[in-house]
């Protein structure tokens, strides 16, 4: 029988620039009484990468350029903050008040460039925000391979955000980063219980188990932002997360 178990660490230490973050899911898996298993995912929020990593970035260091007042007057929004959105993006794809969707410059289409305030400590008088990780894939790489150093096992790592949708209310859980598995599994070609061919079926499920996960993540207080998954087998692959991208010219929405 196929069972899929989402087990959020609990009590994970608040996470400071610098801090080795491999060594604190080692030391955390131990508290919460966990062993890695080779098959075993890890779910990881990307606020404590984009914070081991020193993503921060004090307001008053901003400079603010006259196309950033333009799309702050448009948006409502801080001009030192629209200049941080104007400087992680690619484009702009739409504006209205309180919101900025972008095409990042990673390649993901979001809102205000993933740029945050939630659950960081900051200084009323000096405001600091924190970016997205420079390159989710390469943190995802980096924490796999550190982990087999640690523990001997080499889990799956997918780096998870929060995103809104289009037609859709609510925010659900994605995959922004990946190490060691295939995030798009492509059945086109196979057969139903019908014997028909399947002709464009191709499961995300990187952004499946990253919505999954944020289930037991919560999103305000909680302080669970990692979570192992265990039992659902993922083809292994190291190209990252891209293949979840849809290519430019059969994006209908733009």
């Amino acid at each position: 029988m196929e069972r899929l178990e989402l087990i959020a660490l609990q009590q994970f230490p608040l996470v400071e620039p610098g801090d080795d973050l491999a060594a604190l899911l080692a030391e955390s898996l131990q508290a919460n009484g966990l062993a890695l298993r080779n098959g075993d995912v890890l779910v990881i929020a990307q606020k404590v990468i984009s914070k081991a990593e020193n993503r921060y970035v004090l307001l008053c260091d901003v400079d603010v350029s006259e196309q950033a007042r333009a799309l702050a007057s448009d948006a409502g929004k801080d001009p030192r903050l629209a200049q941080l959105i104007l400087d992680e993006s690619r484009e702009v794809l739409r504006v209205r008040p309180g919101v900025v969707i972008v095409e990042h410059r990673n390649g993901y289409v979001h809102a205000n460039a993933g740029i945050d305030r939630s659950n960081i400590q900051s200084d009323p008088d000096n405001p600091r925000v924190l970016l997205l990780p420079e390159d989710a894939d390469r943190s995802a790489r980096t924490l796999r391979e550190r982990l087999h150093t640690l523990t001997g096992c080499a889990p799956q790592i997918i780096v998870n955000d929060s995103f809104g949708r289009a037609w859709r209310n609510g925010t659900v859980g994605v995959a922004i980063g990946t190490a060691g598995l295939q995030p798009l599994r492509n059945q086109i070609g196979e057969r139903d219980l019908f014997g028909n061919v399947l002709e464009v079926t191709e499961p995300a499920v990187a952004d499946e188990l990253a919505a999954a996960a944020s289930l037991v993540m919560g999103q305000s207080d909680e302080g669970c932002p990692v979570v192992l998954a265990r039992g659902l087998r993922i083809a292994a692959s190291d190209n990252g997360f891209g293949a979840l991208l849809r290519d430019r010219q059969l994006d209908m929405f733009r």
